[in-house]
């Protein structure tokens, strides 16, 4: 008991410190600005503010770093629903029902459900990594190439989900990302591939000058041609704050999603977008309205927040636990540690018990300031929309090239923006959905480097896939996402039929 009541005692006191409850206040600012604004993103705001906290104590400075990673992956949402660009990579699938919502009227409900979600995905994820942390990382560490493989099989089947009315469009699109995923440099080999001659693609092609070019320059250049609409949406406390009622007959998918989005925080390399996609196909099939999926429903924006806000306190465990970090954020927050003099692993929960219980409990504090941030600041957002788009459209043109540059310094990302959105703004002009060419691009890299590595582990054999349990499993999952629909009409069919004999 003297263990509990020491422990209690630390947390109380790092949660009354006044300094480090202004640090992180100020972080989860930075951090839902960074996400707000198209082509800036969490872990660019936390590698800015890394040197600021060289000469800070530990607590105040992963306080700010924290608060920046939490408001940057839910700030997202407010581009992503009010202008249909989204603010950060995890917030693509945002768009999806996000935008329709708020094209319907409905910008402070989408926001609320978005602020809601996001704070019981960031809960769940805490929960997760002050109670798992440990067994959690061991788990994810089971993980070798062809469980890795086959989660990207898995995350390319819910295309299906996210094309829209032509599933074979999604599919074409889908091909776009996977060959636009194989520009670079060959993962086992070392070959040169589609480069042109030109050392940046050498790296291959980043994926956030690519999702400002799919998603932001056609939105801009569809503005050009048409008229302006101006979103009408009156801002209500009831609008902004979901009824209890509401919040349970939403619950299911709020806590599904929140431990997607943890799990695959968990595992190494995925990140929130593969969460907020894998959230966003699940909702769609429990679902009683999954047509509606698409034209503006609440279910659609809670699955993505609630994910990838999951995802935070998820990718914390293996960084914490097995100095493994789950995404480029905790990338960004492993070098912080290591700068600070303290190496992560089992070892700093038995040497550095009290940077644990600052991480633990900052976590929870900048995930409050969050939802009270974004709660209060939602009437602002919302005039977002009143701004006319002549004025609108100069402003997101140089908050899309600023950020294309500043990711890698580089003129050259602004050049492929360019290029990629004129692409993607022909696209859309024949209806090809852009979700699935960003799914193609992140998943195309993991699929081909895994499956590849599998196979030379098992001599050339494909059935490294299916001897290993994990792996199986996965396989069985990405089948049962595929022809799961199929079976399920033609019960159904053939019920109807027996029914009419």
């Amino acid at each position: 008991m003297s263990g509990v009541g020491s422990a209690l005692s630390q947390v109380f006191a790092i949660a009354s410190n006044p300094s480090i409850l202004l640090y992180t206040f100020i972080g989860t600012g930075i951090g839902l600005i960074f996400g707000a604004l198209p082509g800036l993103t969490a872990t660019m705001g936390t590698a800015i503010l890394v040197p600021f906290t060289f000469s800070m104590p530990v607590a105040e400075a992963f306080g700010m770093l924290l608060g920046v990673y939490c408001g940057g992956i839910a700030g997202g949402a407010v581009s992503a629903t009010l202008l249909n660009i989204p603010g950060t990579p995890s917030s693509v699938v945002t768009t999806l029902d996000g935008y329709p919502m708020a094209r319907k009227g409905q910008a402070a409900k989408a926001l609320g459900w978005a602020v809601t979600a996001s704070g019981v995905g960031g809960f769940i994820s805490w929960l997760a990594l002050v109670l798992i942390a440990p067994q959690a990382a061991r788990f994810a560490l089971r993980f070798g190439p062809p469980e890795y493989a086959m989660l990207a099989v898995m995350g390319l089947t819910i295309i299906a989900s996210i094309s829209g009315k032509s599933i074979a469009k999604g599919i074409i699109a889908g091909l776009v990302g996977l060959w636009l995923s194989f520009v670079g440099v060959d993962p086992i080999v070392g070959n040169f591939r589609f480069t042109f001659n030109q050392i940046p693609l050498m790296s291959g092609i980043s994926v956030m000058p690519a999702l400002i070019g799919f998603f932001a320059i056609p939105e801009i250049l569809s503005g050009t041609r048409t008229s302006y609409e101006a979103v009408k949406a009156q801002v209500t406390s009831r609008e902004m704050f979901p009824t209890l009622r509401e919040l349970w007959e939403h619950a299911g998918n709020l806590i599904r999603s929140s431990i997607i989005g943890t799990f695959i925080g968990i595992i190494p390399a995925t990140g929130g977008n593969i969460a907020a996609f894998l959230a966003y196909d699940q909702a769609k099939r429990f679902s009683k309205h999954p047509e509606k999926f698409g034209e503006g429903i609440p279910d659609g924006v809670i699955a993505s927040e609630a994910a990838n806000n999951g995802v935070t306190g998820g990718a914390l465990i293996p960084m914490l636990t097995l100095g493994i970090p789950g995404d480029s954020v905790t990338a960004v927050l492993l070098g912080a540690l290591i700068i600070h003099g303290l190496q992560p692993g089992p070892g700093l929960f038995k040497e550095h018990i009290d940077v644990i219980y600052s991480v633990f409990t900052t976590l929870l504090i900048a995930n409050i300031f969050m939802v009270a941030i974004m709660f209060i600041g939602i009437r602002g957002f919302v005039k977002i929309l009143n701004v006319p788009k002549h004025f609108l459209t100069p402003i997101l043109i140089v908050l899309c090239l600023v950020g294309s540059y500043a990711i890698n310094n580089s003129f050259f990302d602004v050049w492929v923006t360019l290029v990629l959105g004129l692409f993607g703004y022909l696209m859309t002009l024949a209806k090809f959905p852009m979700a699935p060419i960003v799914l193609g691009l992140v998943l195309g890299r993991l699929l081909e480097g895994e499956c590849r590595r599998s196979l030379i582990l098992s001599g050339g054999s494909w059935s490294i896939f299916v001897t290993r349990p994990i792996s199986l499993v996965l396989l069985i999952i990405s089948m049962a996402f595929v022809f799961g629909p199929y079976v399920s009409r033609a019960v159904q069919n053939h019920n109807q039929r027996r029914q009419a004999a």
